[in-house]
């Protein structure tokens, strides 16, 4: 399920919720520090020299500002009446071996922890944010996909190969944005055009992305807290799509192999869409006919509302697991329902355990080598490494959030507050959806209230240390 990040503003570090999120970081149950050994290792390894050399192709990365751990860069050409892409992913199988002490602390903590205040990295920073991250010029060795698309956007053919790569330049965000939406030529002037394509093959295929907003929690003068969210850009958008496009090449090319590890995802059920279609009409931006896909697909995102909308969207992005095979493919659904085709997880190797086992495999078959032996004999152990991790992530997240949305309700204590009952649990309770500020909630209901009822509450106490509130019908 894709996760909402809240960050603290600088006005609030001394606030009551920077000391409630500083105690939750505090008491996660998660590796922190790295052992001298596994340091030692970071700072020595060294992946064996590729073959191939690609450092004359200008590849640029595209991150939050500010970013040090860079996963991917890319290089956008026309080819013919289509294009090509390569995107070159950073080569964490070549720097962490099987059986080192990185390798064994890499999988007891399975993926970067992301909290309010910070994080917790899935490798030491000397390597996730230094030798092995694709910064601006500087020499690396990386696992480069080239693709060929269409006119129509569709792959008809890619590869995976080792090389050394050269990035040229570190974009972020909003100032590639505005040099794209100014019309001015530069690295990244097709990203739009082929982003908007993979989009359309996305609609086709019956997908539906879910780009969550980022938010950042402000303490104002008066000691009151707001929440600033920040619209997902059109740019994320299509760099969001270059990733899953490989992530398909990758689940295919491990299909084909009969050897990996798959990211699926069931269709939502029916209780599923009609909660989701009880918040919307809370929200004001009711889902009527057609698709889930395409209503998050048609929402403005210059709407105030939306935000909220695509946060309780990801109601309907549960279920999500990973399934690994060797020798047979599995029988059954395999695919990844938000992506509308099977799908892994190939593209973030400096912050997520399972891109390591991907990208390895996917490697060797593209070369007509077998799988590494490693990554075959540890392929059984692999889904219960990932889903510890995936439990922690989850329950940092809903922790995280609880907290936040406390210290919003906390200014609103004795006040009455109208609600949308968006699914009963039980005779006497429900969840709600408040519209203002836009928080979901537990709360006593009275006999006979149905869902898409609105109640009148009230908000009788906060706790901001623990993440709870407290309401009176």
């Amino acid at each position: 399920m894709p996760q909402r990040r809240s960050h603290v503003a600088p006005s609030a570090e001394q606030s009551e919720l920077a000391a409630a999120l500083a105690a939750l970081r505090a008491s996660i149950e998660s590796p922190v520090e790295f052992s001298p050994e596994a340091l030692a290792e970071a700072e020595s390894a060294t992946p064996d020299a590729p073959d191939l050399d690609l450092r004359d192709v200008p590849f640029v990365t595209l991150d939050p500002a500010g970013s040090k751990d860079l996963d991917q860069a890319m290089h956008l050409s026309r080819a013919g009446s289509g294009f090509q892409v390569r995107y070159a992913i950073a080569d964490v199988p070549g720097f962490v071996k099987a059986g080192g002490a990185l390798d064994s602390e890499a999988r007891q903590r399975g993926q970067t922890l992301y909290l309010a205040d910070g994080k917790i990295p899935l490798h030491p920073e000397v390597l996730s944010e230094g030798r092995a991250s694709l910064l601006a010029d500087q020499d690396r060795p990386a696992l480069v996909w080239t693709f060929t698309l269409d006119s129509a956007g569709a792959v008809t053919e890619f590869r995976l190969e080792r090389a050394l790569v050269r990035s040229r330049a570190q974009l972020d965000y909003v100032a590639a944005q505005k040099q794209l939406d100014a019309g001015q030529d530069g690295p990244l002037s097709l990203l739009g055009e082929i982003g908007g394509l993979r989009q359309q093959q996305e609609q086709q295929r019956g997908g539906a992305s879910l780009n969550l907003p980022d938010e950042e929690v402000v303490q104002k003068p008066d000691g009151t807290y707001s929440i600033e969210r920040r619209s997902p850009l059109p740019i994320e958008d299509w760099n969001a799509q270059l990733s899953l496009m490989t992530g398909m090449a990758a689940a295919e090319l491990m299909i084909g192999a009969k050897i990996g590890v798959l990211r699926t995802m069931p269709q939502p059920d029916e209780e599923a869409f009609a909660r989701f279609r009880r918040q919307t009409e809370a929200l004001g931006r009711p889902w009527g006919e057609g698709r889930y896909g395409d209503y998050l697909r048609g929402l403005d995102k210059s709407d105030p509302m939306t935000l909220p909308v695509l946060e309780a969207a990801a109601s309907l992005f549960r279920g999500a697991g990973y399934i690994t095979f060797d020798g047979s493919v599995p029988t059954g659904d395999i695919e990844q329902a938000a992506i509308g085709a099977p799908y892994a997880h190939a593209t973030a190797p400096l912050r997520r355990l399972v891109d390591r086992w991907s990208l390895a495999i996917c490697e060797a078959v593209s070369q007509g080598r077998p799988a590494p032996d490693w990554a075959r004999e540890s392929l059984p152990q692999l889904p219960d490494l990932i889903q510890q991790s995936a439990q922690r992530a989850s329950t940092l997240d809903a922790e995280t959030i609880n907290r936040v949305e406390a210290a919003l309700l906390h200014p609103l204590v004795g006040s009455s507050i109208d609600a949308t009952v968006i699914e009963l649990r039980g005779e006497s309770r429900a969840a709600v959806q408040i519209a203002e500020p836009a928080v979901t909630a537990s709360a006593p209901v009275r006999a006979g209230t149905a869902p898409g009822d609105t109640v009148t509450l009230k908000l009788t106490s906060v706790d901001i240390a623990k993440g709870e509130v407290q309401f009176a019908a």
